[in-house]
């Protein structure tokens, strides 16, 4: 039986400071004080009798029984706001919404197809794409503001709660400009690496302990001239106009090596390969255009694979 005391602000504030991981900044999106979020959280842990937040430094972290409530209260505002979201697009004559989140690695290669594919289908649903790091899309997909994340596994200890469906793999690449004096494989890339810019992913990105596993293992422990970016665009626009050296998903510029815009050094990368697929919460229930949409994603892949056994057979 549902305790009483547990109130709808109850939920939305936990779930708030939860994701900002600051009672000051949750207040501010929540239009509320300081003292009346903080007064929220102490109610929510009268009724649990248990901590679900405690001091870390100068900020805050969620503690164990924080992180299982958060599960549960995710899902169930998730639920509430279907639930007005399902009524009033009854009323308007409007399918429900799919919220999914994308990494560079999907948006460019699957992403484009799959939603033409699912606009075919004519399901009158509103989709909404997001990108960004696999931390950010997976703490968006935990509390309830994704319906469906497109990318690489993460990490075991970042899938709790999560369910997994492998739709493909593939390994990172080290794209360059055409005409790039290392191109040609005459000169050793690792010996010439630290002579050129180098995009490498975010230190939070999901392929980064890959590609530095991998440096490490050809005798790269630095580079003088590193950039972080999750920015494809950034990426794309520097690497063309420079003699930059992209170290990146295949997937983001698999397009852009296929019209020759960009190039693939010459070296073996397959020990960074890892899989992409579809992750959602293993609570959660699709719904009929979701499971469309995923339908759709599992043709893409499949085409988008097809293609490039033909290209490099």
């Amino acid at each position: 039986m549902i305790d009483a005391r547990v109130k709808f602000r109850h939920l939305q504030t936990f779930v708030e400071v939860a994701r900002q991981k600051s009672v000051v900044k949750a207040a501010e999106l929540l239009h509320v004080t300081q003292p009346a979020v903080t007064k929220t959280i102490r109610e929510l842990e009268e009724v649990l009798g248990v901590a679900v937040f405690e001091r870390e430094g100068r900020g805050i972290k969620i503690t164990r029984y924080g992180e299982v409530f958060l599960r549960h209260a995710g899902a169930a505002l998730t639920a509430l706001r279907q639930g007005l979201d399902s009524v009033s697009q009854e009323r308007s004559g409007e399918g429900p919404p799919i919220r999914v989140g994308a990494l560079p690695t999907v948006s460019t290669r699957i992403m484009p197809r799959a939603i033409a594919l699912f606009l075919k289908e004519k399901t009158g649903a509103r989709i909404k794409i997001v990108t960004g790091e696999n931390a950010v899309l997976l703490e968006q997909l935990r509390i309830g503001d994704l319906d469906l994340v497109v990318g690489r596994l993460a990490a075991p200890d970042k899938m709790t709660g999560f369910s997994f469906e492998h739709l493909y793999s593939e390994q990172v690449v080290f794209a360059v400009r055409a005409g790039h004096p290392l191109i040609s494989g005459r000169q050793s890339l690792f010996a010439h690496l630290s002579d050129y810019p180098v995009l490498m992913p975010t230190r939070a990105s999901i392929i980064r302990p890959f590609v530095e596993h991998f440096l490490i293992a050809n005798g790269i422990a630095g580079l003088p001239n590193q950039i972080e970016t999750v920015s494809d665009s950034f990426g794309r626009a520097f690497v063309r106009s420079s003699d930059a050296i992209w170290i990146i998903s295949a997937g983001v510029v698999a397009t852009d090596i296929a019209d020759g815009v960009l190039a693939a050094l010459p070296v073996d990368t397959s020990e960074t390969r890892g899989p992409v697929g579809l992750t959602m919460r293993t609570d959660a229930i699709p719904s009929l255009p979701l499971s469309i949409l995923m339908q759709t994603l599992r043709e893409a892949a499949g085409t988008a694979m097809a293609a490039e056994a033909k290209r490099t057979a």
